[in-house]
């Protein structure tokens, strides 16, 4: 009888070690399953500033513009025709903190076309090619111009020929980095673009987006 109640503390024990053991294998596995899955962005995204692309984010004493937009949207696309290169001087003589938010709800080439912006981000290339995908935008949305090769081809066309970048783009690297700039915008009641604030007050869309000289003043003071 003694024996047989040794035999079951035993066997009490083993069963108690494997399901420790089950356990932390399992906790073990969904620490290194969740990390694995982390969704990468890139190195110049700030997730303070809502998952946008930063310029000149370690200025102090300067505006901050955040630009919501959509590469599918043709207001967006008057814009940068309008803005684009005063945004660049602001960025290179160092005027202003510029955050890009790269939205997406036209559709899916939006989805595609925010992404590969951002895999020209890694490679230094995000200015030149954001300029080429609204200078070369399709009149229509979605027709298969801004697929994964069109985005491809767009980024051979500003010096983005490496096999990283090709690579980012099909592989839809970005694709979670997409959803919260989405998620952010949403968030903060972003429903049409372009939307541009200063120092997080919204410009007078009617009076100062399409007009250089009123943009400038309301972004310099």
């Amino acid at each position: 009888m003694s024996k047989k109640q040794g035999g079951d503390k035993v066997t009490r024990y083993i069963v108690i070690g494997m399901v420790i053991f089950i356990v932390a294998v399992g906790v073990i596995f969904s620490f290194v399953s969740s990390a694995s899955k982390a969704a990468p962005y890139p190195s110049i995204v700030s997730k303070s500033d809502g998952y946008g692309v930063v310029f000149n984010g370690d200025l102090k004493g300067v505006p901050t513009v955040d630009l919501w937009e959509d590469f599918q949207c043709p207001i967006c696309a008057r814009f940068e025709e309008t803005n684009g290169a005063y945004m660049q001087k602001l960025i290179t003589e160092k005027k202003a903190k510029i955050v890009f938010h790269l939205l997406s709800f036209i559709g899916p080439e939006s989805i595609l076309a925010a992404n590969a912006a951002a895999c020209a981000a890694d490679e230094g290339k995000f200015l030149q090619f954001h300029s080429y995908l609204y200078a070369n935008q399709s009149p229509a949305e979605n027709t298969g111009k801004w697929s994964t090769e069109g985005l491809v081809s767009a980024g051979s066309q500003v010096g983005l020929t490496s096999d990283n970048f090709k690579k980012c783009v099909t592989d839809g690297t970005y694709g979670q980095w997409v959803k919260n700039v989405a998620d952010d915008g949403a968030s903060k009641n972003i429903n049409s673009t372009p939307t541009v604030f200063r120092d997080g007050k919204a410009l007078n869309r009617d009076t100062e987006y399409f007009d250089p000289a009123a943009f400038a003043k309301a972004v310099e003071g």
